[in-house]
């Protein structure tokens, strides 16, 4: 069956997809070239950036790269790599001609490209060898530079104006692959719950698929043949290699593809950072590119909070402003670069802080050592006290605004509960999709909670009204969400019922904070991390004889970012304190070797 632009506007193009753009956008000036066979679309990275995304190196590069990896041969039909096969690294062609196919759940098969000497076979999983995307078949025999991820790793810092071109190359090619469906194929019926959080899920790991709605695909349902499948099966999951899963949650599906991260036994790192938001993200950066053993963990995505903002123009260096997604997919991409092992989809239990070295307990009962932990596990949607809410989370309401939401709000009504930057970004982008915007806030304005730039950005556009004083007290709907009963202050209390399919709620989080309990890790009165003077009378002092200002009162523990008490909420902020916790880490841990080394000496 052949991909129709519903298809591609379904998994998200460079048109309608602000992640694909920004990286698209990051490869540097358009080449007009020819559409690659069998994808083509007047707007597709295959099409825009062909020349960027398979170049072609010169026989002094080709030289420059022999050395960080080794020579393989192929015989003619034989196979180099298949989906879902541990990945090896970068294949350098050196003789011979592989081709590169594009297949999905559906078995369908599309040439992508022919590539010679000269050309590589990589994309950005290859840096740390997760599962391959295409298949790579061998048209005559051929012989193959094997770069192994921890070497190609080492040519891109080692070789930075080569590198660049090589990783330039691999973004282009995971978007190309975003863009058209590689991979899973999700099969279900428009709006359910977890449709849409299968779909998240993936689309925010940056993992190509493609979604069926079996109400609307009537083609791809005959080639599925499950017509007759009872409604407790669906959402179905079509694994690249044939295999079919029934209604899955987020663990299984990641089992199935191949990404449950896995750790080296008996190695003991020298920081672990619970959570992938960017004050997690910019600390692994900071850390492994200094030469530290950086371990990241989160239970679902890069980005955290941040990461679901569909627009962030304040950030320091991007005028146009960026998705919260794509700017967490370069911090990760830039992460993985310098060698941090950022381990997704995995949750963190318990830390267990009584021993040296200190251990995470994860979910699925593994213990992963290392020498410091760095708290970056953020805040949590805060849930309203709202009668019914519970039965339409995933049925109406939802708690961030991505394009999969904006789609089902296309062309109806939609209402937006709060007041601050997330909830600003989150109705400026539903604004574009939607036919109306409603803003509730408990206060009497948006000024003393939200920027500037943004209150004036909602205040111009016609669609958008802002209700103050206003509180939700109730929804009704048969299954789906239908309406809302709100109280307005303004009008005396009177309370107003307003059919509304669509809901999202930004009203402030609560810091992920359950699992230290175990360590005894110091909070303040709401469940934020204490750190520096106010975690402990006696402060830990470093060489310079200051103190750890983002250390908690469990030594070795620091905690950054919105989890942290008193932090600032903003992402710049996170970043700064991800850079800064480096540096008291470095202290640390030279602090804790002359310790070590003056006690054996002793």
């Amino acid at each position: 069956m052949e991909i129709t632009q519903d298809d591609r506007d379904t998994v998200g193009s460079t048109v309608d997809n602000p992640e694909a753009q920004d990286v698209a956008l990051d490869a540097g000036p358009r080449a007009d070239t020819e559409p690659v066979s069998g994808l083509e679309s007047p707007f597709s990275v295959f099409t825009t950036r062909r020349h960027q995304m398979f170049p072609t190196l010169t026989p002094a590069e080709v030289e420059r790269v022999r050395r960080f990896g080794t020579e393989h041969s192929w015989r003619k039909d034989e196979m180099l790599f298949t989906i879902g096969e541990k990945g090896r690294g970068m294949h350098l062609i050196l003789s011979g001609k592989v081709q590169i196919i594009h297949r999905d759940g559906l078995g369908r098969r599309i040439p992508i490209i022919d590539e010679g000497p000269g050309q590589f076979l990589a994309e950005v999983g290859q840096l740390s060898g997760r599962p391959t995307l295409v298949d790579a078949l061998a048209l005559e025999d051929t012989t193959v530079l094997v770069v192994p991820p921890d070497r190609l790793r080492a040519l891109l810092v080692a070789e930075a104006d080569l590198g660049e071109r090589i990783m330039r190359s691999m973004i282009l090619r995971r978007v190309g692959l975003i863009e058209n469906g590689s991979g899973p194929v999700l099969v279900g019926r428009g709006t359910e719950p977890l449709l849409l959080a299968l779909q998240a899920f993936l689309r925010r790991n940056g993992y190509p698929h493609k979604v069926v709605d079996v109400e609307v695909d009537r083609d791809a349902i005959g080639l599925l043949d499950v017509s007759n499948a009872p409604q407790s099966d669906f959402p179905m999951v079509i694994c690249p290699d044939g295999s079919v899963l029934r209604a899955p949650d987020e663990g299984q599906l990641a089992s199935c593809l191949g990404i449950v991260p896995t750790f080296a036994e008996d190695h003991v790192y020298d920081v672990i950072v619970v959570g992938a938001g960017p004050a997690g993200l910019a600390t692994a950066v900071y850390a492994a590119s200094e030469g530290l053993s950086v371990a990241v963990i989160d239970c679902r995505s890069p980005g955290g909070q941040a990461g679901a903002s569909a627009r962030i123009e304040n950030y320091l260096g991007f005028p146009t402003g960026i998705s919260g997604q794509a700017l967490a997919g370069r911090a990760f991409v830039q992460a993985q670069k310098f060698g941090a092992h950022v381990a997704i989809p995995l949750e963190v239990k318990a830390l267990h802080c009584g021993d040296s070295p200190i251990q995470i307990e994860l979910k699925d009962g593994r213990r992963v050592p290392a020498r410091t932990v760095v708290i970056a596990s953020g805040a949590q949607y805060r849930r309203a006290d709202i009668e019914s809410l519970e039965q339409y989370e995933g049925r109406g309401v939802y708690y961030w605004a991505s394009p999969v939401e904006a789609k089902l709000c296309k062309d109806e009504h939609a209402m937006l509960v709060g007041g601050g930057n997330s909830a600003g970004q989150a109705a400026v982008f539903l604004a574009s999709h939607a036919a109306e915007v409603h803003i509730l806030v408990r206060g009497e304005g948006l000024e003393a909670t939200m920027s500037r730039y943004l209150i004036d950005r909602l205040k111009s556009l016609p669609n958008v009204h802002l209700h103050t004083h206003s509180q939700i007290t109730a929804m009704e709907g048969e299954g789906w969400l239908e309406s809302v009963r709100y109280r307005d202050r303004t009008k005396g209390g009177e309370t107003i019922t307003k059919p509304v399919r669509h809901v999202f709620l930004f009203i402030g989080a609560a810091p992920n904070t359950e699992w230290l309990r175990a360590c005894n890790v110091k909070t303040d009165e709401k469940g934020f991390v204490l750190t520096g003077t106010a975690a402990r009378k006696k402060c830990q002092m470093g060489e310079d004889g200051g103190i750890y200002t983002l250390e908690t009162s469990v030594p070795g523990v620091f905690a950054i970012g919105d989890v942290r008490s008193g932090s600032t909420k903003r992402v710049a902020a996170a970043v700064g304190e991800g850079a800064a916790v480096v540096a008291q880490i470095h202290s640390f841990l030279a602090e804790a070797e002359r310790r070590e080394a003056l006690n054996t000496v002793a």
